[in-house]
């Protein structure tokens, strides 16, 4: 039997943060061992300590707040002129300098705060080639940017190259944040989350090129998610942290198909496809259900203007004569990739995007053409769930003021007390307490955060909500206590949904109905279980066929 080599060890690794005079026990005496060539995968919910892991390795925590007063983190660091096993805890600033980017590069999380806003794309990859590789000319580090750019199938690279940041949609942006830590062929990449953002199918390159780069370069990789499709595709070996710990430790298909900790089988157990499947609209009662929403020749047009007289040359289509009925009652899924227009027929529905032409009826009324002012007596009908909660939500408004404000601007509630009680039971309803009133958004979690944004939504009694991608950043366990909550609210009050999601899964667990979108056209819609079982499209079969399974 051949010896593999590691390329990293952690032994007894402690890392912890101060806050006042608090200390958080971040990292709390992990041990584990990655060779090289191979991938570990750390899984385990918010908070677990999975990203202080991987920041740990990089030495990248503040040094004010941060400190581990026990263990090691070895580091198998090899160059042209040198071959030797280091401890990064006692590295100096300049070797940790030589090591970050060259040979450890990581993939962040939210790539919109990890990207320059200030300089473009192009620039900011070019910067990581010449800081390890100062001899490399202007010319070379440009077309090494451009070619890491294609890798990661990043449309159009060379006109994208002179992009900022704020001009790529959120997808973009990751794959620009996997060439910049492609670009110089380290030996282990740290990936946190990098595909939560993307979409299955982009997801499916992404990770068939990190697996195909690993096999040519022998790279290493640390991969921390949350989806166990992808953890059955990538790792070789699974980690799954629980407060600091690491409660168990094996091969993947061993964790995956017989998990000994109480909090992996709990873990396993909330991916959708173990979820006991909810009884679904009958198909015979959605066809005689009443239209709620009622969409003709919707399209969404967005000018194009180029010269020095900004004269419009052309459109982009984001939604383009779109057809759609959505039945009083059903949930609606509504799928396809990034910039297919989801988001924006989501927000021309309730005019928070306008219309260039088509008609949008919700029991009807016909909305488009509406003022704000005539508008205003429809919304409470009518609600969004947006996909971020942290933007979403004013940071310096207590919960209270959150909830009751939508409720005083629409004479909702007698007085203060009485809506104050009614945000309580709105707060109560989507599983959390009532004295959460009196915080502020940043003292909850992401999972916390998305509940109360959904509450916000619900506390103006609408009819129809649009939930837009509000489970896409969520922990497998809260994702699937959001989807019942769903399920429930839905039952008790006759709700109407159009859920937006790249999430295959969620989909086929939670709706009745199923849109495909592509390029601001429908390309297929039809019952949920027939789409997915028996797609008629190319395209759709192409989606699904790139959804990573949890295959035991």
């Amino acid at each position: 039997m051949i010896e593999k080599t590691f390329l990293l060890k952690l032994k007894n690794l402690h890392t912890y943060l101060q806050t006042g005079k608090r200390i958080v026990k971040a990292v709390d005496g992990i041990s584990f061992s990655l060779n090289q060539g191979e991938t570990f995968c750390l899984v385990g919910e918010s908070g677990s300590g999975k990203s202080i892991c991987a920041l740990s390795i990089m030495q990248l925590l503040p040094a004010g707040i941060s400190s581990h007063p026990a263990g090691d983190i070895i580091f198998n660091w090899k160059t042209n002129d040198f071959h030797k096993d280091v401890n990064t805890l006692t590295l100096q600033e300049d070797e940790l300098r030589q090591i970050r980017g060259a040979r450890i590069a990581m993939i962040f999380q939210e790539p919109m705060t990890s990207l320059n806003p200030v300089f473009s794309i192009g620039e900011q990859i070019m910067e990581v080639l010449q800081l390890h590789h100062p001899d490399m000319s202007e010319e070379e580090a440009k077309k090494q940017a451009i070619e890491a750019m294609q890798q990661v199938h990043l449309p159009q690279a060379s006109t994208r190259f002179d992009n900022y940041p704020h001009q790529l949609s959120g997808g973009q942006r990751q794959r620009v944040m996997i060439a910049m830590a492609l670009a110089c062929k380290p030996d282990l990449l740290i990936a946190d989350e990098p595909t939560t953002a993307l979409d299955v199918t982009v997801q499916a390159e992404i990770l068939r090129l990190m697996k195909k780069l690993q096999q040519q370069n022998g790279m290493s990789i640390l991969f921390i998610t949350h989806d166990f499709g992808v953890v059955a595709q990538m790792a070789h070996q699974v980690g799954v942290m629980k407060q600091g710990k690491l409660v168990e430790v094996g091969l993947c298909k061993d964790v995956l198909s017989n998990p000994q900790h109480a909090y992996s089988q709990k873990l396993l157990a909330a991916v959708p496809e173990n979820l006991s499947k909810p009884i679904k609209s009958d198909p015979e009662r959605l066809k005689n259900q009443d239209n709620l929403v009622e969409i003709r020749d919707l399209n969404v047009w967005f000018p194009i203007r180029k010269g020095l007289f900004r004269r419009v040359v052309d459109h982009v289509r984001a939604v383009d004569r779109i057809d759609l009925d959505i039945k009083k009652g059903t949930i609606m899924a509504l799928v396809g990739e990034s910039g297919c227009g989801k988001t924006t027929l989501g927000r021309a529905i309730l005019q928070l995007e306008l219309p260039t032409a088509g008609s949008v009826k919700i029991k009807g009324k016909e909305l488009v053409g509406l003022t704000a002012k005539e508008l205003r007596p429809l919304r409470p009908q009518m609600q969004i769930a947006f996909q971020d909660p942290q933007s979403s939500l004013n940071p310096r408004l207590q919960i209270i003021t959150t909830l009751t404000e939508p409720m005083l601007v629409h004479g909702i509630g007698g007085n203060d007390e009485d809506r104050i009680e009614r945000a309580a039971k709105i707060l109560e309803q989507v599983q959390l307490e009532r004295e959460f009133l009196w915080r502020y958004p940043h003292e909850f979690s992401g999972g916390q955060r998305q509940r109360i944004g959904l509450a916000r939504a619900l506390v103006l009694n609408p009819e129809f909500i649009v939930c837009d991608e509000i489970t896409s950043a969520l922990d497998v366990s809260v994702q699937a206590e959001i989807l019942q909550l769903l399920l429930e609210i839905r039952q008790q009050k006759d709700l109407t949904l159009l859920f937006i999601t790249h999430n295959i899964a969620v989909v086929e667990y939670l709706s009745d109905e199923i849109v495909v979108m592509k390029a601001g056209k429908i390309v297929e819609q039809g019952l949920t279980d027939t789409v997915c079982s028996n797609p008629q499209q190319t395209y759709t079969q192409k989606l699904l066929e790139a959804v990573p399974r949890l295959t035991l």
